[in-house]
């Protein structure tokens, strides 16, 4: 029964990318809090790691991975999550959008040039209808969004971090999410930090301790609810399912983006809206229904 249990996962990976289409929500209660720019991101990641930190310390008693020493793997996938949240600074959310979404081009590329993976033909139509979608909802001033700044940049580089992390996960098939998690979280905060300094300005004023406080147990349940375990069964399915499957499949933020955007904020979802969506959902199907689960690679 491996096959149901490959379809289970790309469909709980397509519903957990969903949620996140919703993720503007808390956001703007916390921005309407205080929390401007990208001072909310950088708590989301230090409060897990707080949390986390006394269950390290017993693995660590226990000879149990932690994740710590896992730099590459946290800077990749935690540091590909800041990089997109904080592109939103330094650009229009469009570009940063569509950049951040060439993903599943990065995913395949890494599957085809760097593991040496034979690319599945219906991964073609899947991409294809996918990017099409992306193109059709995001895509409305014509021409490639090439990078022209900083913005731009980070948003590209996210999407390529991310496509390399759910690769390095995929190859190496941790035993456990836990330190997959650790480091996500970890090396996400040292790179929310580092880039901190970097904007600054972008940033605002540290938001006042008064607010801070106020916001604490919102803050916990966005966290411990919501946020961990979404990045949990995130970050772990690409072990599973692949990378390149990962990638299609979290467009999906997309379509949940779109509608909720237009049920709750009031922004259009007219017919440019309802087709993108369609070519995306297309695209997830495609690549669920027709996919196989994966060889194993054992790491060397």
């Amino acid at each position: 029964m491996v096959a149901p249990s490959h379809i289970t996962i790309c469909i709980g990976v397509a519903a957990a990318s969903g949620i996140w289409g919703i993720y503007w929500l808390p956001q703007r209660e916390l921005e309407s809090a205080g929390l401007t720019g990208g001072w909310g991101t950088l708590a989301q990641y230090i409060i897990p790691i707080v949390l986390m930190i006394p269950i390290a310390f017993w693995r660590k008693t226990r000879d149990q991975e932690t994740g710590a020493s896992w730099c590459v793997l946290g800077v990749l996938t935690g540091g590909g999550i800041v990089c997109y949240a904080n592109s939103f600074l330094l650009t229009e959310v469009v570009r940063a959008l569509l950049l951040f979404y060439l993903t599943p081009v990065w995913a395949t590329l890494i599957d085809w040039l760097i593991l040496k993976r034979p690319v599945p033909r219906q991964r073609y139509l899947s991409l294809g209808l996918a990017l099409a979608g992306v193109w059709i909802v995001f895509g409305q001033g014509g021409g490639f969004p090439l990078p022209r700044n900083a913005g731009d940049w980070l948003a590209l580089a996210g999407g390529a971090m991310i496509a390399a992390g759910a690769a390095r996960i995929n190859v190496t098939q941790p035993k456990s999410i836990f330190p997959i998690l650790f480091a996500f979280y970890l090396y996400g905060s040292i790179t929310a930090v580092l880039l901190s300094w970097f904007l600054q300005e972008q940033l605002g004023p540290v938001p006042a301790t008064a607010d801070l406080v106020s916001m604490l147990p919102f803050l916990l349940l966005l966290v411990v609810l919501f946020l961990m375990p979404t990045n949990a069964f995130l970050i772990w399915s690409p072990t599973r399912i692949g990378a390149g499957v990962f990638g299609i499949l979290i467009l999906a933020e997309i379509v949940f983006g779109s509608i909720s955007a237009a049920l709750w904020a009031g922004e259009p979802f007219g017919w440019r809206e309802i087709t993108g969506c369609a070519l995306i959902v297309c695209g997830g199907l495609t690549e669920i229904l027709a996919s196989r689960p994966p060889k194993q690679t054992v790491p060397t």
